[in-house]
C-alpha cells in the first residue's frame, strides 16, 4: 500500500531500505578517521606517527608488528638511499628491547628519540655491526630519527602497547 506525502510515493519497502542504508552507514563510520585514541581508520599506524613519518625514507604506510617478540632489531643506514631505518615503523609490546644496528652505509648516524626518551648520543658512527638497545617499558608512541639525516627523511617510530 502506497501513500503520498507531500507528493512524494513512499511504501513500508523504500522506508526499510532507507533504514537499512542508514544502519549500515553508521557502522561503516567506525572504519574511517581518528577513533580517539590517534589511531588511524585502518587500526595500523596511530596518526602523530604517520604524520611524523609521511616524509620518511622506507615508510610504506605500514608497521611491522613485532608485539609476541621479546626483541626486536631496526637497521641503521637501511633502503635505496642507505638514509633509513628498516623498519621504519615497528609495533611492540611493554619490556621488548629493540636493538638498532648499523649497517655502515650512508655515512654517521645516530638514534634519538624525539621527546628526549632515549638516544644513542651524539657521536654519529658509521662503523658496520654497531648496537644501540632501549627497552620500552611504557606504552605510547615513540618517535626518533638520525640528527644529521633527520632532515633527508631519516626518520622511525616504535609504537609500544
Amino acid at each position: 500500500m502506497k501513500k503520498t506525502i507531500d507528493s512524494v510515493d513512499v511504501d513500508r519497502r523504500t522506508v526499510l531500505r532507507g533504514a537499512g542504508a542508514l544502519a549500515v552507514s553508521g557502522m561503516l563510520a567506525g572504519c574511517g578517521g581518528d577513533d580517539g585514541n590517534g589511531n588511524s581508520g585502518d587500526g595500523d599506524v596511530p596518526s602523530d606517527v604517520s604524520d611524523y613519518l609521511s616524509d620518511a625514507n622506507n615508510f610504506d604506510g605500514s608497521v611491522a608488528d613485532e608485539t609476541d617478540a621479546d626483541s626486536v632489531t631496526v637497521m641503521v643506514g637501511a633502503g635505496s638511499n642507505n638514509l633509513a631505518f628498516d623498519p621504519a615503523a615497528v609495533r611492540i609490546s611493554t619490556g621488548t628491547s629493540v636493538t638498532w644496528e648499523w649497517t655502515g652505509q650512508g655515512g654517521g648516524h645516530n638514534v634519538v628519540a624525539e621527546d628526549g626518551t632515549f638516544t644513542s648520543g651524539d657521536e654519529f658512527v658509521s662503523e658496520e655491526g654497531h648496537t644501540y638497545e632501549y627497552t620500552f617499558e611504557e606504552s605510547g608512541n615513540y618517535n626518533y630519527a638520525c640528527t644529521p639525516h633527520k632532515g633527508s627523511g631519516m626518520k622511525g617510530a616504535v609504537i609500544v602497547e
